[in-house]
C-alpha cells in the first residue's frame, strides 16, 4: 500500500491519528493490513466514541451552541415565539442533550430521547399553561422525525397557535477558538498517544475515563456509547416540565 511505503521511506516509526469513527475504522484496517504501529487520539465534536469520557472539540462545540441559544432566547422572549434550534448529532444526541440542559430548553429531541411530535406538542401545551414567555426546542439532526425544519412543520400542522422560527447552527459548531478544557485535553491525549506508542501499544485509542488514562482498542472505541446518555435523557425530561 502506498501510504505504508511512504511512511517507511520517510523513516516514520509510528502513526498517531486524530479523529472519530471513520478515522479509527481506517486506522484499524491499516494496522491489520500492514502491522504498522498506529494509535488514536479522539477528536470529534460528537463525543460518541467509547473508551473516553470526552473527545477533543466537544466542550468547544457545546459552548458555541450555548452562546448561540442564549442569544436566540433574547428574541424568543421579546416576541413570544417558539424556536427550534438544530444542532449536530447524526447518530447521537450528546451535543443536543448537554446544551438543552444548559440552556433550559423546553424539550430536547435526539435519537435517544424517543420524544415524538405528539409528545412534543403535549410538552409545549404544558409550557403554555405555566405561562412560559418563550420556548426553545433543541433538535439533534439525526432525530427519526427529521431535522428542525421538518419537526417544526409537523408541530405547526398539529397546532397553529405557535409562531415558529427555526435556526440551524450547522458548521458554526465546528469553528472558533478551542476552550481551555479542550486545549488541556488535547495536550494530555497527545502525550498519552506518543507514550503509548513508545511502550508498545498499537491499534488502540488513548482516552480518559474518570480522569484516568486508558488505551481502548479501535474495534471497541468505534462502538457508539449512547447508553451513557441515560442520565442526561432523564434530567432533560424532568427539566422540561
Amino acid at each position: 500500500m502506498a501510504a505504508h511505503a511512504h511512511l517507511l521511506s520517510n523513516e516514520v516509526d509510528g502513526l498517531v491519528v486524530i479523529g472519530g469513527n471513520g478515522t479509527f475504522t481506517g486506522a484499524k484496517l491499516f494496522y491489520e493490513e500492514t502491522g504498522f504501529p498506529v494509535i488514536g487520539v479522539p477528536g470529534t465534536i460528537d463525543n460518541d466514541l467509547a473508551g473516553t469520557d470526552f473527545t477533543i472539540g466537544f466542550d468547544t462545540a457545546t459552548n458555541t451552541v450555548v452562546e448561540a441559544v442564549d442569544k436566540i432566547r433574547d428574541t424568543a422572549d421579546s416576541h413570544n415565539r417558539l424556536f427550534f434550534v438544530e444542532v449536530m448529532g447524526r447518530d447521537s444526541g450528546f451535543i443536543a442533550l448537554q446544551t438543552g440542559i444548559a440552556t433550559g430548553a423546553i424539550a430536547v429531541m435526539t435519537p435517544e430521547t424517543n420524544i415524538d411530535v405528539d409528545e412534543l406538542v403535549q410538552i409545549l401545551e404544558k409550557g403554555q399553561q405555566s405561562n412560559k414567555t418563550s420556548s426553545i426546542v433543541i433538535v439533534a439532526e439525526g432525530h427519526p422525525a427529521g431535522g428542525a425544519f421538518e419537526i417544526a412543520k409537523l408541530v405547526h400542522q398539529r397546532s397553529n397557535q405557535y409562531e415558529v422560527r427555526v435556526t440551524v447552527l450547522g458548521h458554526l459548531q465546528r469553528g472558533g477558538d478551542p476552550s481551555c478544557f479542550d486545549r488541556v485535553l488535547a495536550s494530555r491525549l497527545g502525550v498519552a498517544a506518543v507514550e503509548g506508542l513508545l511502550s508498545g501499544k498499537h491499534n488502540a485509542m488513548a482516552g480518559f475515563v474518570n480522569d484516568s488514562l486508558v488505551y481502548y482498542p479501535f474495534e471497541e472505541a468505534i462502538k457508539n456509547k449512547t447508553a451513557s446518555l441515560d442520565d442526561e435523557v432523564r434530567i432533560a425530561k424532568i427539566l422540561s416540565i
